[in-house]
């Protein structure tokens, strides 16, 4: 598959997917950058910004309240962030799959009031996820679509559940390994590739089963 767009986002962190696309600037390649954050809930949300100063934003209010758990590197490995050259130009000593202690709704709230794209993520897997850990759909949930991933529930087991139609669905990967980047993917009708074009593009997903 030929992708067009691609996105990353590291564990509570931004810093990574801002290099990469500081790095390459002229890549034919779409790269949206955020985080997949952790809320006090434990549920993983993908959030997406357009421009630096929302994404550094992000990373500040990530920074503020990550708490103060060491990263055991023996255990963990490192967290680091690369160039380019696969040189090593930033350590984040904090562990990063900690859970925020803000709520799914203050991080949405967060994310939505800077023009970002917010998508809780792989919603049909057994852990960290919104249905597994409140196990229902939040009234006037603040979020651009649900992702559903490889491995997962089908979407017609949860279609009981009051409103998840209500939601576009984006279909993704998840990778966590280079060969599995695209794996599986979304379509979408976009007027133009750009940060509006694809927020206007999920909002226009009509959903189907898988």
């Amino acid at each position: 598959m030929d992708l067009q767009v691609i996105g990353i986002t590291d564990h509570n962190s931004t810093r990574q997917g801002r290099r990469i696309k500081s790095d390459f600037p002229e890549s034919s390649l779409m790269i949206l950058t955020g985080a997949e954050v952790t809320t006090r809930e434990e549920i993983h949300c993908l959030a997406f910004f357009d421009d630096n100063i929302a994404l550094d934003e992000f990373q500040t209010y990530l920074d503020f309240h990550l708490p103060f758990i060491p990263n055991d590197t023996d255990y963990f490995g490192d967290q680091v962030v690369v160039n380019s050259k696969g040189r090593i130009v930033y350590q984040e000593n904090r562990l990063l799959i900690s859970a925020l202690d803000q709520s799914l709704e203050e991080v949405a709230e967060f994310v939505t009031s800077r023009g970002g794209i917010f998508i809780p993520a792989h919603i049909n897997r057994p852990c960290f996820s919104l249905l597994s850990q409140i196990g229902f759909i939040p009234d006037n949930l603040k979020a651009d679509a649900l992702e559903w991933v490889p491995g997962g529930k089908l979407a017609s087991e949860f279609s009981d559940v009051a409103g998840i139609s209500t939601f576009p669905v984006v279909y993704s990967s998840d990778a966590h390994v280079p060969e599995a980047i695209g794996t599986r993917y979304t379509l979408l009708e976009i007027s133009e590739r750009s940060f509006i074009g694809i927020k206007k593009g999920i909002a226009g997903i009509i959903n189907a089963d898988t």
